[in-house]
C-alpha cells in the first residue's frame, strides 16, 4: 500500500475531542489534509457537516470512500492504517484485548461517568448505568495507570493518545480527582513530540 493510499482526510476543530486525533495522526507520521470546522461559528451543525456526521460531532475521518466517525473508531481505524508504527497491538499480540478493552472503556465507561458526575446527574442504579458508579471508574482506571509509564505498561499506544489527551483536558476543567497518577501519566503523554507538533500546527490553523 502507497503512503498516498492512506491519505486521509480529517475534520477537526481545535480544542475539542479531535484534539487528540491530531496528535495521534502526529504520532503516527500520518498523510493528513484537515478540513477545519469553526465550532464557535457553529459550522458542525451545517447541512455539509451534517452530510458527513448527522451527530454534528468532532472528531470524523475520511480515507478514501471510507467515513469514520466516534472517536476509539477513529483512534482504533488510523492506528491500523499505519501498523509500522507500533502504536496497534497486532491481532494475536497479548495486548490485543487489554488495548481494545481500554480503548472502548472510555466511551462506554469514562466519559458518561465524568458528565454525569460534571452535570450533577444521578448515574441511576446499578443494572442500568453504563459504568456502575464514578468512584469505581476512577479506581479502576488509576489501578491500571499505576504500574506506568503508559496505559498498558512499558509500551506507548493509541490508547495513549487517548487517555493522555482526555486526562489532560479533564484535569484542567477539575472533572476527575486530581490525583498524582493522573497528573503524572498526563504530563507524559503532552510532553511527546507529537503533541508540540500538533499544537503548533492547531496554533498556526487559528492564526490563518
Amino acid at each position: 500500500m502507497t503512503h498516498d493510499s492512506r491519505h486521509i482526510t480529517f475534520f477537526h476543530s481545535p480544542q475539542s475531542r479531535s484534539a487528540g486525533v491530531r496528535i495521534l495522526l502526529e504520532e503516527l507520521g500520518a498523510s493528513y489534509t484537515v478540513h477545519p470546522l469553526n465550532m464557535q461559528k457553529g459550522e458542525q451543525r451545517e447541512a455539509a457537516y451534517l452530510a458527513v456526521n448527522p451527530m454534528g460531532k468532532v472528531p470524523a475521518i475520511k480515507h478514501g470512500d471510507v467515513l469514520v466517525t466516534e472517536q476509539a473508531a477513529v483512534y482504533m481505524y488510523l492506528a491500523e492504517l499505519y501498523p509500522e508504527a507500533g502504536l496497534s497491538p497486532a491481532v494475536g499480540d497479548a495486548l490485543r484485548g487489554p488495548y481494545l478493552r481500554w480503548m472502548t472503556f472510555y466511551g462506554s465507561c469514562f466519559e458518561p461517568a465524568a458528565v454525569d458526575r460534571a452535570m450533577k446527574r444521578d448515574a441511576g442504579g446499578q443494572a442500568m448505568s453504563p459504568y456502575g458508579s464514578f468512584d469505581v471508574v476512577i479506581d479502576t482506571l488509576a489501578a491500571q495507570i499505576t504500574p506506568g509509564p503508559w496505559f498498558l505498561g512499558e509500551r506507548f499506544t493509541a490508547a495513549d493518545v487517548l487517555w493522555g489527551t482526555a486526562f489532560n483536558w479533564m484535569l484542567q476543567f477539575k472533572l476527575v480527582p486530581e490525583r498524582q497518577v493522573f497528573v503524572d501519566y498526563a504530563a507524559r503523554v503532552m510532553a511527546r513530540p507529537a503533541r508540540q507538533r500538533a499544537l503548533a500546527l492547531d496554533a498556526a490553523m487559528n492564526a490563518s
